[in-house]
């Protein structure tokens, strides 16, 4: 497809009816501050709407309700964020790659790639691997023995998939994660650490997304699973066997210790931490930095820590806190006495 369409064609492309000028060309997205008016911006958060007044874009993404005071070109929509995600691909400046097989890849011979899909440089491919239609493995990613890659899935630079591996179609890997390395198992004995062979997988599902670095450890016994439509930020481990619910999203950071199972719809905020074999409920949120030592059987948001404060009187307060199990038994006396 050409990067300039008409207002007419994007609206047809994302679903939207068009307010104004349809044969209006736009060659790009940009924010309602910086827009030129060759480029299509959107409006999702109130607190951008003063930018309308003195946005210089050729048409922006808007909610009907606000769209009747806007006197300019518009692509109306009841979710204009969803609208700006759908159309962004349109725009998307990544050149690709060509179908077929680098000259400089090392592919065994067992593999089984499918002719439509695209081997950048330096790529390796191991025994018994399945790569399906559409796949695109780019520059310096390496796919361990008996993996296979469903159709379209995206494998950023230097991505290092581990042996039996199952990747969903669609979903998208970023530079730097790696899928299937070994769990942190080990038995102690006479004061040393015995290592435990992580003999289990990873089966990743369709439509998952995961972020650069992130680390997806393989299952001791049995598979780490994430499920479909998944997101998944930058530097996030995952360790052996945890489950991760259909469309739970987990932002950078985060941690999740040893099967532990997140639910369906999760939102978990940066820098969280999982103790081991918990279980989360659906549609449970979590705030940033929290950490969650137990099960979650109730969806809704959870919190744990202390709100930033000056220094000082962070000190003061954690004073008091060191202090409160003592108050506390004062209190029980108290009580015991009157």
């Amino acid at each position: 497809m050409s990067n300039v369409y008409v207002l007419a064609e994007l609206a047809e492309y994302c679903g939207a009816q068009v307010k104004g000028d349809r044969d209006t060309a736009i060659s790009g997205l940009n924010t309602l501050q910086d827009a030129r008016s060759h480029e299509l911006s959107f409006l999702a958060n109130p607190a951008y709407a003063r930018y309308l007044e003195t946005t210089q874009a050729g048409a922006v993404i808007l909610s009907p309700k606000i769209a009747e005071d806007y006197s300019g070109n518009a692509l109306i929509l009841d979710n204009p964020y969803l609208g700006y995600a759908r159309l962004s691909s349109l725009f998307d400046t990544d050149r690709g790659l060509e179908s077929g097989v680098h000259p400089s890849a090392v592919v065994d011979g067992s593999a089984q790639i499918d002719d439509s899909a695209a081997i950048g440089a330096n790529v390796v491919i191991e025994a018994n691997v399945h790569i399906a239609a559409g796949a695109r493995i780019d520059a310096g990613t390496v796919i361990g023995h008996d993996s296979v890659i469903g159709e379209n899935v995206r494998l950023h630079r230097n991505v290092t998939i581990c042996h039996g591996v199952s990747i969903g179609a669609r979903s998208i890997i970023h530079s730097g994660a790696v899928i299937g390395g070994d769990g942190f198992g080990n038995a102690h004995s006479d004061g040393k650490w015995h290592k435990i062979s992580q003999i289990g997988g990873v089966v990743i599902g369709c439509d998952v997304e995961i972020g650069n670095n992130t680390c997806i450890d393989r299952g001791a016994l049995g598979n780490t699973e994430i499920h479909d439509g998944a997101r998944l930020d930058n530097l996030i481990q995952i360790a052996h066997n945890v489950v991760i619910g259909e469309n739970t999203a987990i932002a950078a950071s985060v941690g999740i210790s040893g099967s532990t199972r997140i639910g369906k719809s999760c939102t978990i905020a940066g820098a969280a931490g999982f103790s081991g074999h918990l279980t989360i409920a659906d549609n449970t949120f979590i705030s940033g930095m929290a950490m969650i030592t137990n099960s979650i059987k109730t969806p809704g948001s959870y919190s744990s820590g202390t709100g930033f404060m000056e220094s000082r009187e962070w000190r003061k307060n954690v004073v008091r806190f060191r202090q409160l199990d003592n108050l506390a038994k004062r209190l029980k006396k108290l009580e015991r006495n009157t």
